[in-house]
């Protein structure tokens, strides 16, 4: 049996899936974190498994990859650092009850 794109693809529909109903679920905000890396990871194998399949001998889909991982380390980064301040605002991170903090 040979794994062709339609196996990646389904394997990123499964990642996108897992990721949304994660973020649609989870009231805590670490949770909802770990979803957008999911839906992220997605879009990572979506790209490199059409960068091999469509467009093989160039790599813009591995770089764009790449470039798709260091954004959501900066945004991974950023909002612990949000959730850090929140919990020692309130003692929680729920997301629902980070609206008090509006100005």
């Amino acid at each position: 049996m040979t794994i062709g794109l339609t196996h990646y693809l389904v394997v990123a529909a499964v990642l996108f899936a897992a990721g949304l109903f994660t973020m649609m679920t989870k009231r805590n905000a670490i949770g909802i974190l770990i979803g957008v890396e999911l839906v992220l990871n997605s879009a990572n194998v979506n790209l490199v498994a059409f960068d091999r399949y469509l467009g093989p001998g160039r790599l813009d889909g591995q770089i764009t990859a790449l470039f798709v991982i260091v954004l959501a380390a900066a945004e991974a980064a950023l909002a612990v650092g949000i959730c850090i301040n929140v919990y020692k605002n309130l003692s929680t991170v729920d997301v629902d009850t980070a609206t008090r903090l509006q100005g």
